[in-house]
C-alpha cells in the first residue's frame, strides 16, 4: 500500500514559524513533525510514499530527499497553488497508481498508525470508498464530523459525532468523476457518506492537530517529557 502526506497547506495560525517554512517542516522536539510519519509508515513496511507541496514546497525535497534515509521511496506532486485535500489527492493519483492508498495530514501528530489491514481489505474489495480513523472531539472542534453508524458505516445523522483524525484509507475511484483543480474533500465525503460507502472506526490514541503554536508548544512538551 502507498501513501500520501498531505503537505501543501499555508499553516496561517502557526505564523511565524510558517512564514519561512511548510508546516509540516516545523521542528518538533528535535526534527520535523513529517519526519515523524515517515518513520511510523516506514516501520509498518509502506515502501512508497507520495507528499503534495505548495507554499515554500521546494523545501520538502531539499530536506526530507528520496527517502533513502528510512528505506522509502519519497514522490512528491507539485501544487501552483495549494489545491485543498481533495484537488490534491487529484492531482497525485498517477502517482499513486490504482489501488486504495493511505492518506496522513502533515500537520498531526499521533504515537502510532492504527491497525490497517482489515480497513484496507475492506476498501480494496469495494465495499467501501474510504475508511476513516474518528477520534475524541478536541476542545477546538467540540462538533465533530462524522458518526459511526450500524456495522461501522459512517453516519451525519447523529447526536454522537466524532473528529475525523486526518487518517484515512481512500479508493481512487472516490475522485475519479472529481473535476481537477482545487476542491475540498468534505463535501466529497459527506456525498460518499449518503450512499453508505464510508466505514470508519474510533482510534483511542494521543492524536494531536498540530494547528496553532499553543498546541505545538504542548506537543513540544509532552514529547521532551518522554524523553
Amino acid at each position: 500500500m502507498k501513501a500520501m502526506i498531505l503537505a501543501a497547506g499555508r499553516g496561517e495560525r502557526l505564523r511565524p514559524l510558517t512564514d519561512s517554512l511548510p508546516k509540516p517542516l516545523v521542528n518538533v522536539a528535535g526534527k520535523p513533525l513529517i519526519e515523524y510519519h515517515l518513520e511510523k509508515l516506514a516501520s509498518i513496511g509502506v515502501t512508497h510514499v507520495v507528499i503534495n507541496q505548495a507554499w515554500l514546497g521546494h523545501k520538502l525535497p531539499e530536506i526530507l530527499g528520496d527517502g533513502s534515509r528510512w528505506g522509502l521511496l519519497i514522490s512528491y506532486s507539485e501544487e501552483t497553488t495549494a489545491l485543498e485535500t481533495a484537488g490534491g489527492i487529484k492531482q497525485a493519483l498517477t502517482l499513486l497508481d490504482d489501488k486504495p492508498f493511505l492518506v496522513i495530514n502533515g500537520d498531526i501528530f499521533i504515537d502510532h498508525l492504527p491497525t490497517l489491514a482489515l480497513a484496507y481489505e475492506q476498501v480494496s474489495q469495494g465495499y467501501a470508498d474510504a475508511f476513516l480513523w474518528l477520534v475524541d472531539n478536541p476542545e477546538h472542534h467540540p462538533q465533530g464530523d462524522f458518526a459511526i453508524a450500524m456495522q461501522g458505516q459512517l453516519s451525519l445523522n447523529s447526536q454522537q459525532q466524532f473528529t475525523y483524525s486526518g487518517i484515512g484509507i481512500y479508493h481512487p475511484q472516490l475522485f475519479s468523476n472529481l473535476p481537477t483543480g482545487k476542491q475540498a474533500l468534505g463535501p466529497l465525503l459527506k456525498q460518499s457518506i449518503a450512499k453508505q460507502r464510508v466505514y470508519g472506526e474510533h482510534f483511542n490514541c494521543y492524536w494531536c492537530d498540530v494547528g496553532t503554536i499553543e498546541r505545538l508548544e504542548q506537543l513540544q512538551s509532552r514529547l521532551l517529557t518522554q524523553g
